[in-house]
């Protein structure tokens, strides 16, 4: 076929809308605003007024003042997003995807920046950047008063984005280290500061899902997968399935019945002020193992993400009593420790090579160590 003139235009118009080596019809996308309400979406980390609906968009108010911002009922993995967003005079926000349910959302997760400003050299905080990290290849946003569209195809560990049917990034997020521990899966969001922004023709088509992650703790008939292990005869270990929330306390371990080496460990931690346990690793006979440490005292010796007896973790200044996000990687000599998307501990000089139990300590009676979304992937 010859294409010449407006055809052609189109044809090229189309590609660049389209992700590279993905067919126009592939899948079908589902809508995530009706047009009238906030059914799918809530406001958290600020007042009920921060977000409404008015003539068919949703809008961001001024009292959505930061850390306010709308999330999805829901949680995604891979996808095809898409939406409009509208910019007149100073906006400035952003969209944000793999949020996590507790702790910052911008370092766990991603967002891609909404900003009515046309840099003509794109830096880290442009319009459409992977806030605060990459710069768009070419800013194109039209803020005076226009709606605009933005597309996000998350297929891991490819991340592209679009704005304006333009590529602004094509990304291999394992080749960048300071996106390749993010969370593979989250929450969908958006965030205004305070500034008027409307978002409308919101849908997300699915794709695939990739890690073979396996549930540890979700609800109490996972407990069989655990068996209490060293547990005081004076104060023994108490561990209490609490609906999707897993509570311990007293004096010993609950430990995994499979055994893991390399692997990857998620979930949510959140303890009385000043509780004291741990995460344990490759635990082998003779009480040889590691221990990260779960410890929210911030001038200890080792507190919370350290290797107990190796290396100091760099504190991550922790609430009593509020939810945090733990993830480990452990991988032949190495292991990384990460708290609410922050690496707050490294270490390469591992000896213990057999695999071994995932081990929960509860350390000390009445310090309170709860746990929930237990899950880990083999590497």
């Amino acid at each position: 076929m010859l294409l010449t003139g407006t055809s052609r235009r189109r044809f090229l118009a189309m590609l660049a809308a389209a992700p590279a080596g993905v067919a126009q019809t592939e899948g079908s996308a589902q809508s995530l605003f009706d047009g009238r309400s906030l059914a799918g979406w809530s406001v958290r980390e600020g007042p009920e007024s921060s977000y409404y609906v008015e003539d068919g968009a949703i809008c961001g108010s001024p009292a959505a003042e930061y850390p306010a911002w709308l999330r999805s009922d829901r949680q995604y993995e891979n996808f095809d997003f898409q939406c409009e967003f509208f910019l007149k005079g100073w906006c400035d926000g952003g969209v944000l995807f793999h949020a996590p349910e507790h702790g910052p959302r911008t370092a766990a997760g991603f967002k891609i920046s909404l900003f009515h400003q046309v840099d003509k050299v794109p830096v880290r905080n442009s319009m459409g950047s992977i806030y605060p990290l990459i710069p768009p290849r070419v800013v194109n946003v039209r803020g005076s008063g226009e709606w605009n569209a933005l597309r996000i195809r998350m297929d891991w560990p490819r991340l592209q984005v679009w704005t304006n049917g333009e590529p602004v990034h094509d990304v291999d997020v394992e080749s960048r280290p300071e996106l390749r521990y993010r969370l593979r899966a989250g929450y969908l969001g958006f965030e205004t500061l305070s500034y008027p922004l409307r978002f409308r023709n919101i849908s997300i088509r699915e794709l695939p899902s990739k890690p073979d992650w396996e549930v540890l703790y979700e609800k109490p008939s996972d407990i069989d997968k655990w068996t209490i292990t060293e547990s005081n005869a004076k104060d023994p270990a108490r561990f209490l399935t609490l609906g999707h929330v897993l509570r311990g306390d007293g004096l010993g371990n609950l430990t995994t019945k499979e055994r893991y080496r390399d692997f990857a460990l998620q979930m949510y931690i959140r303890g009385v002020r000043h509780h004291n346990g741990g995460v344990l690793f490759r635990c082998q006979e003779g009480r040889k193992h590691y221990e990260i440490q779960v410890h929210d005292v911030e001038e200890a010796h080792y507190p919370t993400g350290s290797l107990y007896f190796h290396e100091r973790a760099r504190y991550p200044r922790l609430e009593p009593e509020q939810w945090f996000l733990f993830q480990l990687f452990v991988k032949d000599r190495w292991c990384l420790v990460r708290i609410n998307g922050e690496n707050v501990m490294e270490f390469d000089r591992l000896e213990i090579l057999d695999p071994g139990p995932i081990e929960l300590q509860a350390h000390q009676s009445g310090r309170w160590i709860e746990y929930k979304h237990v899950v880990v992937r083999r590497l």
